[in-house]
């Protein structure tokens, strides 16, 4: 193996690990880290997950989803113990970086993933306005063809007139039941 080129400074980097593991792997490294004394050298890690809307059964739900499905993040001095310790990690892959030299990542760009993983609750993005035809793809007026009437950013709920018995009839929905056509 060739030899390690030894950076000291501190810096995030990113693990690829098999889809589906992440989790395991950041528990494994954390336990490594513990039980090899590498506190010193490796600072954290991290699996990158936000909180999204979504509807399941009829009902709306806040679930965490991983951002980068496949990696994780690892805040740590490179040095050829350090390295070892993450790269023989259970599931890890490998580093992202060129070759076997880890390549950080840069200040900025974790902090726009801490921000977006900071957000408590996700926020209703309605794509919508009033006016706008849309089709309901959810719930019991799936398939109907209908025009936007009233939108409740604050409840993420909007009314629909939709054309039944030949008549338009307003229906309230979420706004994740509609897509624009």
């Amino acid at each position: 193996m060739a030899k390690q080129q030894v950076v000291t400074e501190r810096a995030w980097y990113v693990l690829h690990t098999y889809s589906g593991y992440e989790d395991a792997v950041a528990k494994a490294l954390k336990q490594r880290v513990e039980s090899l004394g590498m506190e010193d050298k490796i600072f954290n890690v991290i699996v990158p997950k936000e909180k999204k809307i979504k509807i399941k059964s009829g009902k709306r739900k806040t679930v965490e989803e991983k951002i980068y499905p496949g990696y994780v993040l690892v805040e740590m001095m490179v040095t050829d113990d350090s390295w070892y310790v993450v790269r023989n990690t259970p599931n890890v892959t490998g580093f992202i970086g060129a070759g076997t030299t880890p390549v950080p990542v840069s200040k900025e760009e974790i902090e726009n993933l801490k921000k977006r993983m900071g957000t408590k609750e996700p926020q209703h993005k309605i794509e919508a306005e009033i006016g706008d035809l849309v089709k309901v793809v959810d719930g019991p007026f799936k398939d109907f063809d209908g025009k936007v009437s009233e939108i409740d950013e604050e409840r993420g709920k909007i009314k629909v007139l939709v054309n039944m018995f030949g008549r338009d009839t307003p229906v309230e929905l979420d706004s994740l039941q509609i897509k624009k056509i």
